[in-house]
């Protein structure tokens, strides 16, 4: 997110969600929320909806209004280090705590809030200041830090956005992690235990490095993650031409779930399909997005709250509740970005209820409603009589663009590979070697495969000299002499090796070269 608005953090990552359970098939979760909520917390349970509310905005935003209907949870946003005293909160750099209550009236906003059954949750970083790990490099002055906040506002539910310099800080991410570790041991079987999100920038490919780094970081020490929230907004040169907001915002969050459970495998931690969906938080930002040319409109809106339900994620949420009005007419430009209104014409309608829509639950008791996990499918078995391509072999060689067919999946070869899975969960697409074309078809048959008719071209010997531009036969493919050889078999060739005299003809070539022989004769 870019630096524009002096009052707000405009970094979109944001929704703060529940508590985690560390087990293979739950999703976090824990039960109380502060001292107005007690029983009420075993009233609702599941997937939540919380929109963020950039806290020193100009004009101030009402999220404490029982009559706004936001769906009854709001992300206070954002908690940053102060820029005089590093390990000092502060929100936005604009206001310590205290100050925020005299001069924002926050504690009894916040306090009318949770009266009223709201869910308050307080987010940490952004884009544009320096997140607290940042700052303050002093482990237990850190712990101290968060916990102040965590107190102050009787949370039961943190969310630490993080992205820009603070997420390609690797020491900070690590003394982020221990701290948010050390403050749930503490809270562990109290009345109010600590659920932690982590919030992260994503493309539609999914979780940059830098993201999944930072999951793992959580992982490794111990953090019983709530879940990982994701901001599907301003994609910029990472969303392919042609693709809509909706297209890569649904394509983002499949590769995220994916992610999660290859990072959740990898730290001892197997999740299920349906237990990784709820460990899921989806963020659109309204309307216009800091990248011109991105709009995320009403109707994306509506299909993306769909595609989330049916998915089963754990969160929904949206940047942010300030926006969410039709700009007035006074506004000029509205492809450039404002805080206090989403830059389309809204019609009278607006984004929280439609992004809301069956996200009815609570952050603190999301894990309370029991995850059922479906059974998984049987691999399909590759019949290689109705198969389009080659049935994948761990001991066959690919080279690039060749096709193989793998539990009912068609895939192609990106470059030279043996003994690759293609259905290897990977954490980034350029970990494997494979790229996923889609499923077989039911009425596929093989593709024909081109061969040579016998008598075209000589048949290869070993003891013969073979001139650049000769051509041979080797089991009904055609292989054509790069320089001088003699002995070298064509075998390196069909595995991919450059320091083969040989190239097969593709099945074009070869077409051409029996057309060919056929005018000369």
């Amino acid at each position: 997110m870019s630096a524009r608005f002096p009052g707000r953090k405009l970094s979109l990552a944001r929704l703060c969600l529940l508590s985690g359970a560390v087990a293979a098939v739950t999703v976090g979760g824990l039960t109380g929320f502060n001292r107005w909520e007690d029983a009420r917390t075993a009233e609702s349970a599941g997937s939540f909806f919380a929109g963020y509310v950039d806290v020193t905005a100009t004009p101030s935003y009402a999220f404490e209004d029982p009559a706004k209907d936001i769906g009854g949870g709001a992300v206070l946003s954002f908690i940053v280090a102060s820029k005089t005293e590093p390990c000092a909160p502060s929100w936005g750099t604009y206001y310590s705590l205290d100050d925020a209550e005299t001069g924002l009236d926050l504690d009894r906003r916040v306090a009318r809030m949770t009266q009223d059954n709201g869910e308050v949750i307080v987010s940490f970083g952004g884009l544009l200041n320096d997140e607290l790990a940042t700052a303050c490099t002093d482990p237990d002055n850190l712990a101290d830090a968060y916990a102040e906040v965590i107190d102050r506002y009787e949370l039961s539910t943190v969310d630490l956005d993080i992205e820009g310099e603070n997420l390609k800080d690797t020491a900070a991410g690590e003394r982020r992690a221990e701290a948010m570790a050390t403050l749930q041991k503490e809270r562990a079987g109290t009345a109010r235990p600590l659920n932690v999100w982590l919030t992260l920038p994503v493309a539609p490919t999914g979780l940059t490095a830098e993201g999944t780094a930072a999951v793992a970081q959580f992982l490794e020490a111990g953090v019983d993650l709530g879940g990982v929230n994701v901001m599907t907004m301003d994609y910029g040169g990472s969303r392919p031409e042609g693709t809509d907001m909706l297209t890569a915002s649904k394509n983002a969050a499949d590769a995220t779930h994916r992610q999660v459970q290859v990072l959740y495998e990898r730290a001892g931690m197997a999740l299920g399909p349906q237990a990784a969906w709820r460990k899921i938080g989806l963020t659109p930002m309204i309307g216009q997005n800091d990248v011109k040319g991105e709009v995320f409109t009403l109707e994306d809106a509506e299909a993306f709250n769909a595609f989330a339900a049916e998915r089963g994620a754990g969160r929904m949420s949206m940047w942010s509740l300030n926006r969410d009005a039709t700009c007035s007419e006074n506004y000029g430009d509205t492809t450039l970005v404002s805080d206090s209104c989403s830059g389309i014409d809204q019609k009278g309608f607006a984004f929280a209820p439609v992004l809301g829509a069956d996200f009815e639950g609570r952050a603190a008791t999301l894990a309370e409603e029991p995850v059922t996990e479906e059974s998984p499918e049987a691999l399909v078995e590759d019949d290689p009589e109705t198969s389009p391509y080659p049935i994948w072999s761990d001991v066959g060689t690919y080279r690039e663009d060749d096709r193989v067919v793998w539990h009912g999946y068609v895939y192609t070869a990106k470059y030279w590979t043996q003994g690759d899975v293609p259905d290897n969960p990977v954490l980034q697409a350029e970990e494997t070697p494979w790229t996923l074309l889609g499923p077989v078809l039911p009425d596929e048959r093989p593709v024909p495969v081109a061969t040579a008719p016998a008598g075209l071209y000589p048949e290869w010997e070993p003891k013969a000299v073979y001139e650049r531009g000769d051509r041979i036969l080797v089991d009904g493919r055609v292989y054509e002499a790069k320089w001088w050889s003699q002995s070298d078999s064509p075998e390196a060739a069909v595995q991919g090796s450059d320091a083969s005299p040989w190239q097969k003809l593709d099945d074009a070539a070869l077409v051409k070269a029996i057309e060919e022989e056929k005018d000369k004769s």
